[in-house]
């Protein structure tokens, strides 16, 4: 089985849906190819079930074609993160509960488990990651079958990966080092929510976004992404169909004042091979 430190640096993403790379971990992921890891995503489904939330592109002409207007947009929105590749797992979005999608048998949510896990397996065998990034064990504040699907899965391969015993014929074993859960701190958003009042503007935070229990004292690691909002603005304006321009809970604020609030990316170190004190700055820390 091989864990090497010293192999080329690679920073493997899992994410839910087109756009989710963008909403989650955009900067992050920006920083680290900048810096000469190879960055991979992992995209599970097409996001078939998700609405057209951009009313300027809600015609027949992109229903039509709505599977293909959507991997235009992620394949726009990895190049501007500075994804070195994509892969499509191969699911179909499984919607929310109780609906038609989520009743189809092709969807994420209703796959073989262990079938969805060979997948990843192979994939993180090939790519050889260091650091998996991923979604965490409580997402009771947005809990979609596919969000908690990617929990599932990943960290099932992860431990798969890494078993010499199981299925030889996806690759040789891999030990990933360090697994993080991408989070959106209560810090974050109250303080974007304070930036709305005191610029005299209505926040899209209203007493629902604050009434989950916060998970602040889970951090352990804040990547600080200065200088980077317009990587995750530019990529989720690339997502067209999914985010609509107008929307102030993404841009509701100027820009300038967008930028400046909690410029940091934070996570939970769910899983750690290397020694490497607590809190964390850096994904690879302890890793050479």
């Amino acid at each position: 089985m091989s864990s090497d430190a010293d192999a080329p640096r690679c920073l493997l993403s899992v994410h839910a849906h087109p756009d989710d790379e963008a909403s989650k971990g955009a900067g992050t992921v920006h920083k680290y190819h900048e810096q000469g890891v190879r960055t991979v995503l992992v995209c599970c489904t097409g996001g078939e079930a998700g609405d057209i939330l951009n009313p300027a592109l809600d015609t027949p002409e992109v229903r039509e074609r709505l599977h293909d207007v959507r991997m235009e947009e992620l394949a726009l929105a990895t190049s501007i993160i500075g994804y070195d590749e994509v892969i499509m797992l191969g699911y179909r979005d499984s919607g929310m509960p109780d609906s038609e999608h989520n009743a189809d048998p092709r969807c994420f949510a209703r796959a073989p488990l262990d079938e969805a896990v060979g997948r990843l397996v192979e994939i993180i065998r090939r790519e050889r990651p260091q650091v998996v990034l991923t979604y965490p064990d409580d997402q009771s504040r947005y809990p979609h079958p596919d969000h908690l699907r990617v929990y599932e899965v990943s960290m099932a391969a992860i431990d798969v990966a890494a078993d010499p015993a199981a299925h030889p014929e996806l690759g040789e074993p891999w030990q990933v080092s360090k697994v993080y859960w991408s989070v959106w701190s209560r810090r974050r958003m109250e303080a974007t929510h304070h930036a709305f009042l005191e610029n005299g503007l209505e926040s899209p935070f209203d007493d629902e976004w604050f009434s989950h229990e916060s998970q602040d004292h889970r951090i352990t690691t804040s990547i600080d992404v200065t200088g980077l909002y317009h990587v995750r603005s530019e990529a989720l304006r690339a997502h067209a169909t999914q985010i609509d321009p107008t929307s102030p809970f993404w841009f509701g604020l100027p820009d300038h004042v967008a930028a400046g609030i909690h410029p940091y990316e934070d996570y939970i170190r769910a899983r750690s091979l290397v020694d490497s004190p607590l809190p964390e700055d850096d994904l690879f820390a302890g890793l050479g």
